[in-house]
């Protein structure tokens, strides 16, 4: 068992350390270097990236129907702050190989769900079924 099954910070500093090293033009053990995990480690900042934007999304979504679906509540200038936080959040951390990777519309259903049933004792005002914003409209930064 190697440190990556053991300890992923330990593994993780060694495999970093060789790499530099490596990367200087320094021979090291290519038999310390943990090639496959290293591979795997990369990809998965790439998948965790892109899923905090989603998430960023979703929650900015669900800022904006809440205020399509309570629009005369007294917490609507609340939420779209928030809205627009998260909105520059995902903005700022949103890369363009990240277009063609987001699915909108799973990303938009899962905040539908989240939508509260009621706020203030009312239901909401009826919501669209498909995202009616475009990602680019999503991904603004400008409030």
């Amino acid at each position: 068992m190697s440190d990556y099954d053991t300890d992923i910070l330990l593994w993780s500093e060694r495999q970093s350390e060789l790499l530099r090293r490596r990367a200087t033009g320094e021979l090291v053990n290519d038999a310390e270097l943990d090639w496959p995990n290293i591979a795997e480690e990369i990809e998965s900042v790439g998948r965790e990236q892109l899923q905090a934007v989603e998430s960023l999304l979703r929650q900015a979504i669900i800022y904006r129907l809440k205020v399509m679906a309570w629009p005369q509540s007294s917490a609507v200038a609340g939420w779209q702050d928030e809205e627009l936080h998260f909105r520059q959040d995902a903005f700022d951390r949103f890369t363009p190989a990240m277009r063609q990777r987001i699915d909108l519309a799973r990303t938009y259903r899962r905040a539908l769900q989240r939508v509260p049933k009621q706020i203030d004792g009312l239901a909401p005002q009826p919501l669209p079924d498909a995202c009616p914003w475009p990602l680019d409209d999503l991904l603004s930064d400008e409030p």
